[in-house]
């Protein structure tokens, strides 16, 4: 059955449209029509009164939501209930994250993901493990006990075939360049974070297919003026892709601003590195035993480090637009189509076009959401 929806600023390839209607037939994007197309007679409509409808949003950085952690209970249970917290604010998309943790909980994480996406689990796209073969010196909400460097066995494990994407973050300076080469042939995703590393470092690892940066400035060695750092590496090379949270919380937006000049557009992604409080009205949760209190938006310990955030990607659009001063088609592409391109789903996900996946987001003015669809299965917030 098709279904055309109508009425609404169409954020398209090309740029806005508000007259086209979007025809919806089974899990994809059947076609975009003029209004007045003699197709449309008799046709099902959703009439979305004006509000913008835009690519779903795809976020590769989720630690947790609706008042879960993955890395407490990672089973398909938590992967549905984190995923249905996030959609309320147009995440039609994402990865659930692990945060360094022992190989049996990894092992669980990787199981849950792979049942999860053969179940249909709306909006699974796969998995980030973000650690363990991370920097002690960057640590950040990391627990230091799991650091190590990975064995063959492990090497093995995170090679494996697997259904959807695999983004692994890891320190460099922690893992040899020919293992980093090993998981980028089996297809593994790998980006730079929580490093101690330096330039040249960094720059050896891009060479042996390194794809991105997680979480831009943020547990990293920073650009300076004779230590460029990993984040002047980041920035110096106009192939990689970066994550930035923009909370207003964890970088300044003018740092933000001069990044986003710095890349070719198209290289920079919006991420949450949300924890539980998102789509919850508990504040304080547990990670390896330590309490974090979310407050005022921030997710902090009781030592003040920042633990993840509170952040979700309707908010992380507006913010780029007020904060940043970006229009919101580059918002919107930064958290839907340059987050598909970097996974690899650049011709099925995150573009509003016919032939592509119908994950949409429908959006007042104010940057409420009003309607989602996964997979062309519509839901109200």
């Amino acid at each position: 059955m098709t279904t055309a929806l109508t009425h609404a600023r169409v954020l398209t390839g090309t740029g806005w449209r508000d007259d086209v209607a979007v025809l919806l037939e089974g899990e994809c994007i059947a076609a975009l029509l003029p209004l007045g197309d003699p197709c449309l007679r008799g046709m099902p409509r959703e009439d979305l009164q004006g509000a913008m409808l835009l690519p779903g949003f795809i976020d590769v950085q989720v630690n947790g939501g609706g008042g879960v952690l993955f890395n407490e209970v990672p089973t398909v249970a938590t992967l549905r209930r984190i995923g249905a917290a996030h959609r309320r604010y147009g995440t039609t998309g994402f990865l659930p994250t692990l945060i360094s943790d022992d190989l049996d909980v990894m092992r669980a994480a990787l199981v849950a993901v792979e049942q999860a996406i053969s179940e249909g689990v709306p909006g699974v796209l796969g998995i980030h493990l973000e650690g363990p073969y991370l920097a002690q010196a960057r640590k950040g909400v990391h627990d230091p006990r799991y650091f190590h460097v990975p064995d063959r066995d492990e090497l093995t494990l995170l090679s494996a075939s697997h259904r959807g994407a695999r983004l692994l973050t890891l320190a460099p300076e922690c893992v040899p360049l020919d293992d980093i080469g090993t998981l980028v042939e089996a297809g593994v995703v790998v980006c730079v974070g929580h490093s101690a590393a330096d330039y040249e470092t960094t720059c050896a690892a891009l060479k042996v297919g390194v794809r991105g940066f997680t979480h831009l400035f943020n547990a990293m060695t920073p650009l300076g003026s004779r230590e460029p750092g990993v984040v002047g590496a980041a920035l110096a090379d106009a192939d990689s892709w970066c994550g930035l949270i923009v909370d207003g919380h964890h970088v300044h937006p003018a740092s933000l601003r001069v990044a986003i000049a710095a890349k070719p557009r198209g290289k920079m992604l919006l991420v949450t590195d949300a924890m539980p409080p998102v789509g919850a009205e508990q504040a304080d949760f547990v990670l390896h035993g330590e309490t974090i209190s979310a407050k005022d938006g921030v997710c902090r310990t009781a030592q003040g480090v920042l633990a993840g955030s509170a952040l979700d990607m309707a908010a992380a659009v507006r913010n780029t637009v007020q904060l940043l001063g970006l229009p919101l088609d580059e918002a919107a592409r930064m958290a839907s189509t340059y987050p598909a391109d970097f996974l690899g789903l650049g011709k099925s996900h995150g573009r509003i076009a016919a032939g592509f996946q119908a994950d949409l987001v429908a959006m007042s003015g104010d940057f409420r959401v009003l309607r989602s669809w996964i997979g062309g299965v519509g839901l109200a917030r």
